[in-house]
C-alpha cells in the first residue's frame, strides 16, 4: 500500500511526521510524495494561528479531492486543541491528536476492517512516551531530533500548551541511542522540542547534557539547537555549549518584541535588559556566533511609541536574521479578549518597517562574515557546479565544487551577495 503525508508548522512536527512515515513503511507501505495516489494519506497539522487552522481545513480537503479512495488521516495540534473544530471535518476518516500516534497502524487497520470513523484524541500524560526513533529525514543532509515536548509557559497570544500539554523531557539515553543511529548517514543534527530550553527539567538533566549526548555519536560533525527562551539559557549553559567542539554558535532568541510593557502583556518571562545580556554573554563568549530571533509587530495594545522601542532595540541587538509577523488573534487564548486591538493596515505598516529595519542588520552581520575561514555542510546544487549550504554559524553559503551534496567543507568568504556569501574551497 502506497502512504503520503502532508506537514504543516514546526520542525517538531517535520520531526513526527518522519516518525509516522518510518512506522508505515516498516511495515510495508510504500511513501509517494503529495499529488501522487496512495492509499493511507496523512495531514500533520499546525494550529500556532487560525490562517493555519484554515490551510489544515484546506490541506484535508484537498487530500481527500486527490485521493477519494483513501484512508484520509488527520492529527497533530489542531485536533489536540479544537476537537469538536476537526470532528466537524467530513473529509478525515481518522481524527487522532499529539498523544495518541503511536496506535497509527491499529487505527488504519480496524479502519479497514469496519470502514467506521474514528475520532480519538487523548489527554497528554505526565512523561515523554515512548514515541519511535527515526534513522534519518527524507531528502534532507541534516537531521531533527525532538528531544522535548510541550510547554508551561503561557504566553497570553498561544494556544500550544492546549495542542501539547505540559514540559515532558526524553531520557538522555534515547537521545544518545538516537544520535548513534543518525549519525551513520548524516554528519549535523537539530535537536528540537516545543520549549526546548525547559529540556531536562522535569528529569534532572538540561539541555546541555542532551547536546553531549548528541554530539558524542560516531559520525556527528556539528549538533544545532532550535528555538531558546532568553530567560532559560544562562551563562552557565553559554559557557558549557563553548566548550562542545560539535556545536554550532548559532542561537535562535524570540524576543517577540522589543518593548517591556510589550513584554508584559505577552507574559513572556525576561525583559530587554535580560535579553541585551544574553546577546552580549554569547558574542562575548563564541567565535563569530549568530543570533536569530522572531519579532512579532502588532501585538494587542501595542502603541506607536512601544513599536517604535521595539524597532530601535532590534536595531541595538543586530539580529543576523529576523522572522517578522504580525500578530493574529487565536481563539481560546487570552490575548484574543484583550482591548486596543491594533487594526491590520497599521499591522501590515509595523511589519514592513521592522522588516526593513531587520534586512539591514542581516546584511550588516553578512559583511562581517568577508574573510573569514568557515565549514560548509553543502545541501543542494542550485547550479552545474556550484552547491549551496549553510556555515557554522547558519550563514547561507554557496561554493563551487563537484560531488560535494551532504559534505562538510573547508572554505574562505570571498564574496558578499544579495542574501548569502560566496566561498572558495580550501
Amino acid at each position: 500500500m502506497k502512504a503520503g503525508i502532508a506537514t504543516l508548522g514546526c520542525k517538531v512536527n517535520q520531526y513526527e511526521s518522519q516518525v509516522m512515515m518510518d512506522m508505515l513503511c516498516s511495515h510495508g507501505f510504500e511513501q509517494v510524495a503529495e499529488g501522487q495516489q496512495a492509499d493511507v494519506f496523512i495531514v500533520n497539522s499546525c494550529t500556532v494561528t487560525a490562517t493555519g487552522d484554515k490551510k489544515v481545513r484546506q490541506t484535508v480537503r484537498r487530500a481527500r479531492r486527490e485521493n477519494p479512495e483513501a484512508v484520509i488521516i488527520l492529527t497533530g495540534c489542531m485536533p489536540q486543541a479544537f476537537p469538536q473544530e476537526c470532528e466537524a471535518m467530513e473529509e478525515a476518516d481518522i481524527i487522532i491528536g499529539n498523544s495518541n500516534r503511536s496506535g497509527l497502524l491499529d487505527y488504519i487497520d480496524k479502519f479497514m476492517h469496519t470502514h467506521q470513523r474514528i475520532v480519538d484524541i487523548k489527554p497528554h500524560g505526565k512523561e515523554y512516551g515512548s514515541e519511535s526513533s527515526i534513522s534519518g529525514m527524507n531528502e534532507r543532509t541534516r537531521a531533527y531530533i525532538k528531544i522535548e515536548d510541550g510547554c508551561n509557559r503561557f504566553c497570553t497570544y498561544c494556544i500550544i500548551p492546549y495542542a501539547r500539554g505540559r514540559v515532558r523531557s526524553r531520557a538522555i539515553e534515547d537521545i544518545r541511542t538516537e544520535s548513534q543511529r543518525i549519525g551513520k548517514k548524516y554528519r549535523e543534527v537539530v535537536l528540537v522540542g516545543i520549549n526546548l530550553s525547559a529540556y531536562g527539567s522535569d528529569i534532572g538533566s538540561g539541555l546541555l547534557e542532551a547536546v553531549k549526548a548528541a554530539a558524542s555519536a560516531d559520525g556527528i560533525e556539528r549538533v544545532r539547537l532550535g528555538s531558546l527562551e532568553p530567560d532559560l539559557t544562562p551563562d552557565e549553559l553559554i559557557e558549557g555549549l563553548a566548550e562542545v567542539p560539535e556545536f554550532c554558535p548559532q542561537f535562535h532568541l524570540a524576543i517577540q518584541s522589543g518593548c517591556d510593557a510589550t513584554l508584559r502583556r505577552m507574559n513572556r518571562h525576561y525583559d530587554t535588559a535580560q535579553f541585551r545580556h544574553v546577546c552580549e554573554k554569547i558574542r562575548s563568549t563564541f567565535d563569530n556566533p549568530s543570533i536569530t530571533t522572531d519579532i512579532m509587530v502588532g501585538f494587542a495594545g501595542e502603541t506607536d511609541e512601544e513599536f517604535a522601542q521595539s524597532v530601535a532595540f532590534a536595531k541595538e541587538i543586530g539580529f543576523a536574521r529576523a522572522h517578522v509577523f504580525a500578530y493574529s488573534r487565536r481563539k481560546g487564548t487570552r490575548a484574543d479578549t484583550f482591548p486596543d486591538q491594533v487594526d491590520e493596515h497599521s499591522k501590515s505598516l509595523r511589519s514592513d518597517e521592522m522588516i526593513k529595519a531587520t534586512a539591514q542588520s542581516a546584511a550588516a552581520f553578512l559583511d562581517t562574515q568577508l574573510g573569514r575561514r568557515v565549514k560548509i555542510l553543502a545541501e543542494r546544487e542550485v547550479e552545474p557546479g556550484v552547491f549551496e549550504g549553510y556555515t557554522e554559524n547558519y550563514t547561507p553559503a554557496r561554493i563551487g565544487g563537484n560531488d560535494l551534496g551532504g559534505r562538510i567543507i573547508e572554505a574562505t568568504v570571498e564574496k558578499v551577495c544579495n542574501g548569502f556569501v560566496m566561498c572558495r574551497a580550501i
